[in-house]
């Protein structure tokens, strides 16, 4: 009361600005709270009613700019008694109501710990804000409503931060002679964001939204709250959470469709839904949306702002509801068909493709603006959602929703019977719905084959290709999501035609397939290709995908017929070949070239393979070469398919002569090529080998290092057996049958090594599987008979004894090796040691001729020497009689030999070292014929 007192007898020093003075005291001291709140709830004090308002009065008269964080915690009981009374007095209607406007402001603080001190009083606060709902007057509803929408405002009081007004500031001497006034400055506002993040930790949001039952009488206050759950949705994921606790999508969806003067209850409800969808768990929106009740509701505001919405923003709001519709269609447990809102939208789906006499569109009439456009798409996008359920394939069928489709898809040429004077759709917005229907119809075509046949969509479709094809002026203007890439061009269309065309063609089913070759697909899909390939533009991501869908479409088409894979023929071959010889370069260039190389290799198996005319050709073009090239450069992801393929090729006799003659650029031949991916493959498979890629245990032959912690289960099926898809080994291994495992050119030891396993990799399989059933029977607790025992250990026993054969084998390879190195190392130490000896040969010659060149008396001492050797050389004479032995001659050494042009022996001269001898019956006295200090020289001829 003294407080009250000072109050009172303070007086504005400026004329005029009294009031604004009382708004910013505050009193160091404040009111006690919990006097006050003695004095309300005290038996003896609880029916002193106009004491009540005037002590209520005065407290909040002195928290005119905020209450402070430490006093909230009173605050709130106050509020909650005033609520208590104002159901029997009214007069604590307007003290509520004030009390209310206060909390408007952001809250006091006299520390800057008090932030953090008193946070949790402040969640407690605000959520005890929304309690207040449960309060029946509207002028407290409506302040609740109010200030709960002004912590988003951002917007400060006029009031300065320090409490006090400008007057005053501009004033600091009456400031320092008013002690309440400086006890003001220490003051402070808390942070803009301070009850927006606590906010957020309150349920206040959960409770208001829960208060939304309580206001069918009074709309007003109702649309204002479901404005401020579209500010409190649409700003935090947290509050979301809270709503959606509450099941909110659901009250929302159940109270928008009440009545309204204003008309913005169901737009702020759909706003209130796209939050929650965007910023909460989707699924469980839509979960909550997926009731009966609530897809009526939807229902109901969907039509009624489909028939009577004109404006612009009605036609929004309309496709807004449409969008909540697509997603709740996404859940399989959504009663879309149950309700017959499916039904009832298949109507506007076909229209105005399709005449009906439905009373549903007898009134309706398209603007054929930008609205009604995205209307006709999301209904299209919706089939595709809804044909998960066979239920939905079923009311497809009694709405003709494939001959809309198959409407949709005509070209420009053929849908251009648009008469004067009536509204059409623009060539841009058809262009759109025809790219539209031709996705929708890639995921319902092969759900509908029926009537996809009865409606002639494989005639449609080629005709709409060679549309594509045409070289007619046509330039493409759609800028939605499936018009990517087809800009200024038929492109776009062209590729969504080759979509539908491989999806129906991917199930296989003959009379579609039959269909298609009888209209002359093959011959024009390929035609198309080559075309495409030889235009100069750049290869694109629409490219690439049209190219790769047409070679699956034709691997689809000529995969189980002979007479289809001759039609292939010449044409297709060459065709194949040309993209083999690209290489997989651009395999990781992102664009599409890896799936334009699996889908070359899938048409090589499929168009090819199996037809002896196709892989003749196929051998002459030097198809087998470029598959082996490919293994060599392409991925261990592309290798698997390739060796499926060429093990099918490999039935043809003459393929084998072509991958045994095959090298590549490092001379390295098929067989070895084959030995290395084995040894790669089980190295990634992690099978246990030693450094020279030999069997290390042979009781683990070829497991894989996951099959050895695998738990064995009979209810499994076998680990051993279901490996041999999964990798190459069975592939290379089958491939080796074909080729044979003797006389393969190119191999090292190493190779050898390898081969050896290869060899025995059946056998090894087979006791591998024994040996699991064998483990399985124990871990089962089944004891078999004793002869199947013995049979069972004798086959293991065999798969063991063959293992260590294989090794023994090994070492014996490899023993032979290190001795052929150890051979080869002696001949080439000899050869380095004969290379020495003849350089010191050569050295010493080099120095006797360069002693005799330079030192006279050593040369005489070598002629010297030389002529006692030419004498010791000569055989003696004998008395024999020489009339018994006629003269000879004999040629002494030959040192030098030149040919001549004659034909030999004519053409060759010799020199000799020696003169010609007489046979021993000459006469000594006679002279010699030539003189033997010189050399002479004869041909053979004159001998």
């Amino acid at each position: 009361m003294d407080s009250g007192k000072v109050l009172h007898r303070k007086k504005p020093d400026i004329p005029g600005a009294a009031d604004m003075r009382q708004h910013q005291e505050v009193s160091a001291k404040s009111l006690d709270s919990t006097k006050v709140i003695r004095l309300l709830e005290d038996p003896l004090t609880a029916n002193l009613k106009e004491r009540h308002l005037f002590v209520l009065k005065k407290l909040l008269k002195r928290s005119q700019v905020g209450f402070l964080l430490k006093d909230l915690k009173d605050v709130a009981k106050i509020l909650n008694i005033c609520a208590e009374k104002v159901k029997d007095h009214p007069e604590y209607l307007p003290i509520l109501c004030e009390a209310l406007k206060i909390c408007r402001f952001p809250f006091l603080k006299e520390k800057a710990s008090d932030e953090l001190k008193y946070a949790q009083d402040v969640i407690e606060f605000i959520s005890h804000l929304g309690c207040l709902m449960r309060v029946s007057e509207a002028e407290v509803r409506q302040q609740i409503v109010e200030t709960v929408k002004s912590f988003y405002n951002h917007v400060a009081p006029k009031q300065l931060h320090d409490g006090t007004d400008s007057a005053t500031r501009t004033k600091p001497r009456t400031l320092c002679s008013n002690r309440f006034s400086r006890l003001s400055l220490s003051l402070q506002p808390t942070s803009p964001g301070y009850r927006l993040q606590l906010l957020e930790l309150s349920d206040v949001a959960q409770t208001l939204l829960l208060s939304m039952s309580t206001l069918e009488k009074q709309p007003t206050i109702k649309l204002q709250l479901l404005k401020t759950l579209q500010i409190l949705s649409g700003s935090s994921d947290m509050n979301c959470a809270l709503i959606l606790n509450a099941r909110g999508a659901e009250t929302i969806c159940l109270h928008m469709n009440q009545p309204d003067p204003s008309g913005q209850v169901l737009v702020h409800s759909s706003e209130i839904l796209w939050n929650l969808l965007e910023r909460g768990s989707k699924d469980t929106v839509t979960a909550q949306l997926s009731s009966m009740e609530c897809i009526v509701s939807l229902k109901e505001a969907f039509f009624h702002q489909l028939m009577s919405g004109f404006q612009p923003s009605d036609l929004q709001l309309r496709n807004d509801l449409l969008v909540i519709t697509t997603l709740i269609a996404e859940n399989p447990n959504s009663l879309l068909i149950e309700s017959l809102f499916a039904k009832q939208l298949m109507v506007f789906a076909t229209f105005p493709e399709l005449k009906t006499h439905n009373p549903l569109v007898r009134n309706f009439k398209l603007s054929y603006n930008s609205e009604d456009l995205k209307m006709k798409k999301m209904l299209l996008n919706l089939l595709v959602l809804m044909s998960k359920d066979l239920a939905a394939l079923q009311l497809y069928k009694e709405e003709q929703v494939m001959l809309a489709l198959l409407t949709l898809v005509k070209p420009p040429a053929a849908t251009a019977e648009q008469r004067s004077g009536l509204r059409h759709w623009s060539s841009i917005q058809q262009e759109e719905l025809q790219l539209q229907a031709l996705a929708t119809l890639a995921t319902i075509a092969p759900l509908m084959l029926d009537e996809y046949v009865s409606c002639l969509g494989n005639a449609r479709l080629l005709l709409l290709l060679d549309w594509c094809t045409g070289q007619d002026s046509y330039f493409g203007d759609c800028h939605s999501f499936h018009g990517t890439g087809g800009r200024g061009s038929k492109k776009a269309q062209m590729r969504h035609c080759i979509r539908v065309l491989r999806s129906v063609t991917s199930l296989g089913e003959e009379s579609v397939i039959q269909d298609l070759c009888d209209q002359g697909t093959i011959n024009q899909l390929m035609g198309i290709l080559m075309q495409m390939e030889a235009s100069p533009d750049e290869e694109d991501l629409v490219t690439l995908e049209i190219k790769s869908d047409i070679q699956l479409i034709l691997s689809a088409l000529c995969e189980s017929d002979m007479h289809r894979k001759e039609l292939f023929g010449a044409e297709g071959v060459e065709m194949t070949v040309h993209f083999l010889k690209k290489g997989p370069d651009k395999f990781y260039s992102g664009l599409g070239h890896n799936k334009l190389i699996l889908s070359t290799v899938d048409c090589v198996w499929s168009c090819i393979v199996g037809c002896y005319t196709t892989e003749d050709y196929f051998l002459v073009k030097e198809g087998v070469f470029l598959l082996l090239d490919l293994l060599v450069s392409s991925p261990r992801c592309v290798h698997a398919i390739v060796l499926a393929t060429l093990l099918e090729l490999c039935d043809n006799p003459n393929t084998l002569t072509h991958i045994l003659s095959w090298r590549d650029d490092g001379g390295r031949t098929a067989s070895r090529l084959l030995l290395q991916l084995w040894r790669l493959e089980e190295e990634e498979l992690g099978v246990t080998r030693d450094q020279h890629g030999g069997i290390t245990d042979p009781q683990r032959l070829v497991l894989r290092r996951y099959q050895e912690d695998t738990q064995l289960s009979s209810n499994t099926p076998s680990a051993a057996v279901l490996e041999i898809s999964e990798n190459l080994r069975s592939k290379i291994y089958s491939i080796f049958c074909k080729l044979g495992f003797l006389d393969l050119p190119g191999l090292s030891a190493k190779d050898y090594v390898t081969l050896g396993i290869i060899r025995r990799y059946l056998d090894f399989k087979v006791g591998e599987v024994w040996d699991e059933v064998s483990r399985e029977l124990i871990l089962d607790g089944v004891r078999p008979i004793s002869p199947d025992q013995e049979s069972l250990s004798a086959i293991c026993k065999i798969a063991e004894d063959t293992a260590r054969k294989v090794m023994t084998e090994q070492i014996s390879i490899l023993e032979q090796q290190r001795k052929e190195e150890a051979c080869e190392e002696e001949i080439i130490y000899t050869e380095i040691k004969s290379h020495w000896k003849q350089r010191e040969l050569t050295a010493k010659s080099w120095d006797s001729y360069v002693s005799k060149t330079s030192n006279y008396e050593i040369l005489k001492e070598v002629k010297a020497q030389r002529k006692e050797d030419m004498e010791s050389s000569r055989p003696k004479r004998t008395d024999a009689d020489p009339a018994v032995h006629p003269a000879e001659h004999f040629v002494g050494q030959v040192i030098a030999a030149e040919s001549s042009e004659a034909q030999a022996p004519a053409g060759v001269k010799l020199t000799l070292t020696k003169p010609l001898t007489q046979s021993p019956g000459r006469n000594p006295e006679e002279p010699a014929a030539r003189d033997p200090e010189f050399f002479s020289s004869g041909s053979v001829k004159d001998v």
